[in-house]
C-alpha cells in the first residue's frame, strides 16, 4: 500500500456470457424461462463481427471495474470463439474459453453432432494456443453418455470442467424424470465431479448434493446479480460454507458489472438467511472474488488491480479498514 494506492489480486469472473450484456434493461418476460427465450433470440443475432466488437466493449468494462480475468462460457460457434479470444486480447483481460458442449435443445448453432465432434473443437482451440476448459452446458443439454465422455476427457487432459446445475426447480424435475436422480447426482454418476469441476449456480442444491460436491472437492460459482435478476432464488450459502466447498463469483449475464457488488450480495444473502453478520470472513470473501475464481479456471497468474484510496468512498477510512470498506461500501469505480 502507498499513500494513494492499494494493490490487490485482480478480481476474476469465473462465469460470463458476454453477449448477454446486450439484454440489460429489457423486461424479457415474467420468469427465467421467458427471459431465456429473449436470450436465445439475442444469441441467434450474433455473428463473428458482433462478438468481436461487443465482447471487447464488455471486456473493457470488466477490466475497468476490477476484473482482470474472465471465464467465458461460450456456445455461439467456433468462428465466434475466435472472435471472443481476439476481443479479450484487445481489452487486455486474461481469458479462459469454456467451450460449451450442447447435444440437444437451445439453438442449432449451439449444438455439435457428437461428443467426439465437440472434443475435436476443444482440441482445435487448444492447438491454437487458447486456454480452454470443457463445459457441458447442463444436464438438459447433454445426455449421460456425453457427460461420461467429456468427464473422462477432462480428467485425462487435466482440464477444468464447468457446468450449469440446479439453477431452476424445473431443471431438477426434468432430470429426475429422465434419469431418476438430481443434476449434481447425475454429474457424480457420470464422472463429472472432481477437484477440477466448477458447478455454476447450485441455487437449489439439496444437502445430499452439497455432500457430493464436498466429497469430490468440487467448486461452486455463484452469480448473485444475475441470479437476482432472473429470479433464480437464494443459494445455500451456509451449507456451502459449512462443508468447505470453495466458492467463486461470476458476472454471468453481465446485467451489472461490479465484483464488489457480487461479493456484497453474496454476504448479504448469507446474513438474511441466518440473521447473523460477518458470515463469510473478509479474507475468504476477497479470495472468493479473486484467487478462488482463478483456481476454478486453472489460472496460476493474472493481473492485479489498483485501488484509488483518494476516492470519496474511501475518504476518512483507516488504512486497516480499507479492504472491509471496499466490500461493504464501495462500487467498482474505486479501481484504476
Amino acid at each position: 500500500m502507498t499513500a494513494d494506492r492499494l494493490s490487490l489480486p485482480g478480481f476474476v469472473t469465473a462465469h460470463s456470457h458476454a453477449f448477454q450484456r446486450a439484454l440489460r434493461g429489457r423486461g424479457a418476460g415474467g420468469d427465467f424461462w421467458a427471459w431465456r427465450e429473449e436470450m436465445l433470440a439475442e444469441a441467434a443475432r450474433q455473428t463473428p463481427e458482433t462478438v468481436r466488437a461487443g465482447y471487447e466493449r464488455t471486456y473493457r468494462e470488466l477490466r475497468a471495474c476490477g476484473y482482470t480475468a474472465v471465464g467465458e462460457f461460450h456456445y455461439l460457434g467456433m468462428a465466434e470463439a475466435a472472435a471472443a479470444l481476439e476481443a479479450a486480447r484487445a481489452a487486455e483481460i486474461e481469458i479462459v474459453l469454456l467451450l460449451a458442449a450442447y447435444e440437444r435443445g437451445g439453438l442449432e448453432r449451439f449444438r455439435q453432432g457428437s461428443a467426439g465432434e465437440y472434443l475435436e473443437q476443444v482440441e482445435m482451440l487448444r492447438s491454437g494456443g487458447a486456454r480452454v476448459g470443457v463445459a457441458p452446458h447442463s444436464v438438459r443439454a447433454c445426455s449421460a453418455a456425453w457427460l461420461t465422455e467429456i468427464g473422462r476427457y477432462a480428467e485425462r487432459e487435466r482440464l477444468v470442467l464447468h457446468v450449469h446445475a440446479d439453477e431452476q426447480p424445473r431443471e431438477i424435475e426434468e432430470c429426475l424424470a429422465e434419469h431418476g436422480v438430481t443434476p449434481i447426482e447425475l454429474l457424480a454418476r457420470t464422472g463429472c465431479l472432481s477437484p477440477s469441476t466448477t458447478v455454476v449456480h447450485a441455487t437449489h442444491a439439496s444437502d445430499a448434493e452439497l455432500d457430493l460436491l464436498a466429497d469430490a472437492g468440487a467448486r461452486v460459482c455463484l452469480c448473485p446479480t444475475t441470479e437476482a435478476n432472473l429470479g433464480d432464488g437464494f443459494p445455500p450459502i451456509e451449507g456451502l460454507l459449512q462443508r468447505g466447498i470453495p466458492l467463486a463469483i461470476g458476472s454471468d449475464s453481465n446485467v451489472r458489472i461490479d465484483p464488489l457488488e457480487e461479493l456484497r450480495e453474496l454476504e448479504g444473502i448469507a446474513r438474511r438467511q441466518t440473521g447473523r453478520r460477518e458470515i463469510v470472513p473478509l479474507p475468504e470473501l476477497l479470495a472468493i472474488g479473486s484467487t478462488n475464481g482463478a483456481a476454478s479456471l486453472g489460472l496460476e497468474a493474472w493481473p492485479r488491480v489498483e485501488t484509488d484510496l483518494s476516492h470519496p468512498a474511501l475518504q476518512g477510512v483507516a488504512p486497516a479498514d480499507v479492504p472491509a470498506a471496499l466490500v461493504s461500501s464501495c462500487s467498482a469505480d474505486v479501481f484504476s
